[in-house]
């Protein structure tokens, strides 16, 4: 049986832990496989890095080449980013190199173009680590949940935004001392952006909307929303009302069973809710199919190791697909739905609204009838209410039943004109 070689481009966090995989445990993979595997070249940006356990005759500053040397079989892509990527995946391509890739952002984007290539030169596409770390949802969803109908997918897709939010809860530490933890512990990037503001949950939403539905969303028709504007305040709140605040992502189907939604934002999930007591940078999703039931899906989200098993698991599937002379199955996304648009989705919400420091008690009792005034005259009903005064500043919290987002948002900006309302501090959605 002839030896299989992999090339992998990127050697750090994660790339060195699937090269030491590769080279610590090849006869294992080898007897999982069916064939030897042998790692041909690792692309570094740099040379002269020390990469405990990683060969130095492997590295290469060429990563084009690499691609490209024709003897390859498999390229592992862990480098991130549209380009080069974008351009090394396809020269893998042309060049008979099947490719497994932790590459959301990309996948999200161009995903359907990147299968078409694929599918032209009779090569695979894998990508599970691109979602959930370690957790293994896209095969679940393609495979075991292949004859059932998913109606909806609710999850933890980020570890950074996560460890933050957690520790706001469990410490009662404030927003910017949380992103410095998560940043010295390597949960979040110099530039944390993507995780905090969403974006990265939000790639992995679009990904999800093609394997639960079969339904191509673009990524941004995803609706996003990120933690920056969540304060102590906020936690307080969802800590009294028996919550516990969480980025989560969200794709289901619409009430026709034919239109799709998927949207990433903060949410006070109940304290008893399965979602609730996942901890630090883990991930978790809850899957809802017709027979199945209710799924839920754990583990770690984030880090090197994880994400690396993620990774060698595909590169067992690729191998074993390549000696038999076959693929696997493809584009998950088949058909581009209607995306129902946000103004149209229905939740509850926690509104907080800042009243300033000097409000009497017959001013309390007016604000509290023209809030409710205002929210009933745009169809929102209030669920509860409560005054509160924090650093001697008076505020109002309270909770709705279902509205839509056009609704609550009408509403939301009539509060603002309100004389009393110094401003709206916090509108978030209650699941």
């Amino acid at each position: 049986m002839r030896t299989l070689k992999v090339a992998l481009l990127g050697c750090g966090t994660v790339g060195g832990e699937v090269a030491r995989h590769l080279t610590g445990h090849a006869a294992e993979l080898a007897g999982r496989i069916g064939a030897p595997v042998e790692l041909a070249g690792i692309a570094v940006r740099r040379t002269g890095l020390a990469r405990p356990g990683v060969p130095d005759r492997l590295v290469t500053t060429d990563a084009d080449a690499l691609v490209r040397r024709g003897d390859i079989d498999v390229v592992i892509e862990v480098i991130g980013g549209t380009d080069p990527a974008r351009g090394l995946i396809t020269a893998a391509f042309a060049h008979g190199a099947s490719v497994v890739s932790a590459n959301k952002a990309l996948i999200a984007a161009e995903g359907a173009e990147l299968h078409a290539a694929a599918a032209a030169r009779g090569v695979d596409l894998y990508y599970e680590a691109a979602v959930a770390g370690a957790v293994p949802l896209l095969r679940p969803l393609r495979e075991s949940l292949a004859g059932d109908r998913v109606n909806r997918v609710m999850g933890i897709l980020n570890g950074t935004t996560n460890f933050i939010l957690d520790k706001m809860h469990s410490a009662g530490w404030d927003y910017p001392r949380a992103l410095k933890e998560a940043t010295a512990l390597g949960y979040a990037e110099a530039d944390p952006t993507a995780d905090v503001e969403g974006y990265d949950a939000a790639a992995k939403a679009a990904i999800l909307a093609g394997f639960a539905f079969g339904a191509r969303v673009p990524v941004d028709a995803v609706h996003r929303e990120g933690i920056t504007a969540i304060t102590a305040a906020d936690i307080d709140d969802a800590k009294a009302a028996g919550c516990v605040m969480k980025l989560v992502a969200v794709c289901e189907r619409g009430a026709d069973g034919l239109s799709v939604n998927a949207r990433v934002h903060p949410a006070m999930i109940r304290s008893d809710h399965p979602l609730a007591s996942v901890r630090g940078a883990y991930n978790a999703v809850m899957v809802e199919a017709d027979a199945a039931g209710e799924l839920t899906f754990h583990g770690p989200g984030a880090g090197g190791a994880p994400t690396a098993s993620a990774v060698l698991g595909d590169l067992v599937t690729v191998c074993r697909n390549k000696l038999a002379g076959v693929t696997g199955p493809g584009d998950a996304a088949r058909d581009r739905p209607a995306v129902r648009p946000m103004a149209e989705v229905v939740s509850r919400y926690h509104l907080s609204l800042d009243l300033g420091p000097d409000l009497d008690t017959n001013g309390q009792a007016d604000v509290l009838a023209e809030t409710a005034t205002v929210l009933s005259r745009y169809g929102v009903s209030v669920a509860s209410l409560s005054q509160q005064r924090r650093d001697g500043r008076f505020s109002l919290a309270l909770s709705t039943h279902p509205a839509t987002h056009a609704t609550l948002s009408a509403a939301v900006c009539a509060l603002r004109d309100m004389a009393p309302v110094q401003r709206v501090t916090s509108v978030i959605r209650l699941g």
